[in-house]
């Protein structure tokens, strides 16, 4: 084991469910306005996951007031608190990029049993 790998396992969390392309998810992350901090509930769907050691992310897309919104959320992040998983759904795919397109119903994906 390298250097480089040592110090990443050092920050690396022990405590993340097994997330996959598709679920819907509920992250609890912290937000800081001002000199105070709050805990922000965020909803989605996890459209793409890129897997890089420390440096693994998901993006995750929700439809606000009518607009579709993505960010990416970097999974070893000191603000994240929390990530459950409330659907898994099947998909073929490693990217759900496709959904951009679409609105409304064609927007749901099959639920996996």
């Amino acid at each position: 084991m390298n250097i480089v790998q040592k110090i990443e396992n050092q920050f690396k969390k022990n405590n993340i469910p097994k997330i996959n392309i598709g679920d819907s998810i509920k992250i609890k992350l912290i937000i800081q306005e001002g000199n105070k901090e709050r805990v922000q509930i965020s909803e989605g769907v996890i459209i793409a996951k890129h897997n890089s050691n420390l440096n693994t992310t998901i993006t995750v897309r929700k439809i606000v007031q009518n607009i579709g919104v993505e960010r990416i959320y970097l999974i070893h992040s000191p603000r994240i608190i929390e990530i459950e998983t409330t659907r898994q759904s099947k998909v073929r795919r490693s990217k759900l990029y496709y959904l951009r397109k679409r609105s409304g119903k064609a927007t749901k994906l099959k639920r996996k049993l």
